[in-house]
């Protein structure tokens, strides 16, 4: 696994940061979860980073920005009025928490292309830092399409993808969701190394770092392979 790994979804609500607590549970020695900017959270509530750090304990969390607004970062900076997170400076976060821990996990706001300022985006802090992406994504209809934009973004900019990994699994899946198990790597190019079950975020720690051994695929730490469609 690489020293720094962004994490991107292929929209909101995808699971993003429950994939992220897992890859972080199983990884070894310290981990760091840095979330350059957090939207639509006040300055006293729990954000993304409360969650990652209930479920797997001891990690370092690290937040640069927050903004009220659940608007993407750029939009929602501009109307508190206050300066957004850059990629440079996402990046040298990333590059110091790099510095003594053994694993960095980067996690975005939304998509691949969400704005963090008027110019960057994550896709920015990725190649700023080099670093591979693993895609989040949906189980169901409409996902292929997502996906395989997020991959081709990925591609034309020199990327390199980590895999990609179901975020919410539903405990009974449809036709479409246990067609896109095969499709998905098929569209993408890509493989597909693992899928969390809907609502493992709920789960305490030890629960929690069962679900994610069993989730997510050797690549990341764990021994989930893909099941026949």
């Amino acid at each position: 696994m690489s020293r720094i790994l962004v994490v991107t979804g292929t929209g909101t609500g995808v699971g993003k940061t429950v994939v992220t607590a897992a890859v972080a549970a199983l990884a070894p020695g310290r981990v760091a979860v840095l979330k350059p900017a957090q939207t639509g959270v006040g300055p006293d509530e729990p954000g993304d980073l409360a969650d990652v750090a209930r479920l797997v304990p001891g990690v370092t969390v690290r937040e640069l920005a927050r903004y009220p607004d659940p608007l993407a970062p750029a939009t929602a900076a501009r109307r508190a009025g206050r300066p957004p997170v850059t990629p440079a400076q996402a990046a040298a976060a990333a590059r110091e928490l790099a510095a003594d821990h053994d694993l960095v996990l980067v996690e975005g706001a939304g998509g691949l292309l969400v704005r963090f300022d008027d110019d960057g985006t994550l896709a920015d802090v990725a190649a700023e830092l080099g670093a591979p992406v693993l895609v989040v994504t949906a189980p169901g209809l409409g996902t292929l399409n997502h996906t395989e934009l997020t991959t081709a973004a990925l591609r034309a900019r020199g990327l390199a993808c980590a895999g990609v990994v179901v975020g919410a699994w539903p405990r009974e899946p449809d036709l479409a969701a246990r067609c896109n198990l095969a499709d998905l790597p098929a569209v993408t190019g890509f493989p597909l190394v693992g899928a969390v079950p809907e609502g493992s975020g709920t789960l305490e720690p030890d629960a929690f770092a069962a679900v994610a051994r069993h989730s997510l695929s050797c690549e990341l730490g764990g021994g989930w392979q893909t099941p026949e469609a």
